[in-house]
């Protein structure tokens, strides 16, 4: 190879890869765009907010349990803390997309 030959040599598997690239690439860029909220002037994905909602949800379910007395008796109460969060963040989730 001399100097100033620009010529490269490719198997033949590079092609079809860099093929699939592209493919992907231009597939994936024809998104609308993701749903988020401006919090002081910067996007935040919505599914961000969904999740703060379902932490605070646990955290008000927690609350309740030990208020109400209920965290007495009631079992796996992590399990059922987290799945009120879950529970709250998807709801949240559903209603901010519409579905």
């Amino acid at each position: 190879m001399a100097i100033g030959d620009c010529s490269v040599s490719a198997s033949p598997l590079e092609a079809p890869a860099r093929l699939v690239v592209v493919l992907l690439a231009a597939l994936s860029s024809s998104c609308a765009g993701a749903p988020s909220v401006t919090v002081a002037g910067a996007f935040f994905p919505a599914w961000l907010v969904c999740a703060l909602i379902g932490a605070l949800a646990a955290v008000v379910a927690r609350v309740i349990f030990v208020a109400t007395g209920l965290a007495q008796t009631l079992p796996l109460q992590l399990l059922v803390c987290v799945s009120a969060g879950m529970l709250c963040g998807a709801m949240a989730w559903a209603l901010w997309i519409r579905w």
